[in-house]
């Protein structure tokens, strides 16, 4: 490991752990600035980032969220990683060039985001057993870069199962012990095991409350989204109730007013005096740009300046 490589590892880590909260309460009244850190999803840039055909590569991620955005600390999509098919072993070469364009940076590698890797709640043993040597690999590579967790999808359940008590009782069962196997080896890492409301059964509070319980493992926590919740579920109440659980944050954001710099399709004044005055979250929230009006930068540089306002 070389030294510019080990003294970027020593900069990441759990989040913005050195970040207070500066909330009087859930109240509206604020004593001072909000604190909380602003990262960047690499979501945020999928159409931007790739392979050939003059996309940029993401090796050049960190230097994007520096220089384009002044934006200290990313989140990674494994699968837009051009080694992700690889083992450990094999995408070493290309995670330490990653390491170090983000230390020349100075950006921190906060967590990743992981899919394609399996179904923690498939009803076939040999599939939940291989999703969690999958996804093992991930706790690995984010050790590796200095992270802090990953994020992994609840997978496995049928079309609804949420709103089937029986269902969903069945589907927690089959998973509990994939997702106990992998907090147990993240906790052996220092890293998280984090889920997000991203479909299915995790997009519905109730069901994630009932899972976050039968799991009951330190490591294992929530990523609330601002978004990625279907219409029968209220956005607003569903993020206080994934808060108790939360070790991460991403601010889902799709369209800006263009006088007041406001988010038109969520409140996030609202979101953000729930999720930092409320519950009290010192970490990042990170930048998940899903629009179309704007173009990718533009869309992040409109978030980063509504969360910057909102700071204060």
């Amino acid at each position: 490991m070389n030294t510019t490589r080990r003294q970027f590892m020593k900069q990441t880590g759990a989040g913005a752990a050195a970040l207070g909260m500066a909330a009087a309460g859930f109240n509206g009244e604020v004593s001072a600035a909000r604190t909380y850190g602003i990262s960047l999803a690499g979501w945020s840039l999928h159409r931007t980032i790739g392979e050939g055909d003059g996309k940029v590569p993401m090796l050049d991620m960190p230097k994007m969220s520096r220089q384009d955005f002044d934006i200290e600390a990313i989140e990674l999509v494994n699968r837009m990683l051009a080694s992700h098919k690889g083992s450990f072993k094999e995408q070493k070469s290309y995670l330490d060039t990653l390491a170090k364009n983000a230390a020349d940076n100075n950006v921190k590698i906060l967590l990743t985001m992981v899919d394609g890797e399996g179904s923690i709640g498939d009803k076939r043993e040999d599939q939940r057993e291989d999703a969690v040597k999958r996804h093992s690999k991930w706790i690995d590579i984010t050790e590796y870069l200095g992270g802090h967790s990953i994020r992994m999808n609840w997978a496995g359940g049928a079309s609804g199962v949420e709103k089937d008590e029986g269902a969903l009782a069945d589907l927690i069962k089959r998973s509990v012990p994939g997702f106990r196997a992998l907090c147990d080896h993240g906790d052996s890492k220092n890293i998280n095991v984090i889920i997000e409301n991203h479909g299915g059964p995790s997009s519905y509070p109730g069901a994630m409350e009932k899972l976050m319980k039968a799991v009951d493992h330190e490591r294992f926590g929530t990523l609330p989204d601002f978004g990625n919740f279907p219409g029968d579920v209220d956005n607003y109440e569903a993020i206080d109730r994934l808060m108790p659980f939360a070790k991460a944050v991403s601010a889902k954001c799709y369209d800006f007013d263009a006088d007041t710099g406001a988010e038109t399709k969520l409140d996030f004044p609202r979101l953000i005096e729930n999720v930092v005055d409320k519950h009290g979250y010192e970490g990042y929230i990170g930048i998940e740009y899903e629009g179309n009006k704007l173009s990718e930068a533009d869309g992040i540089i409109a978030c980063r300046k509504l969360l910057e306002k909102l700071k204060a």
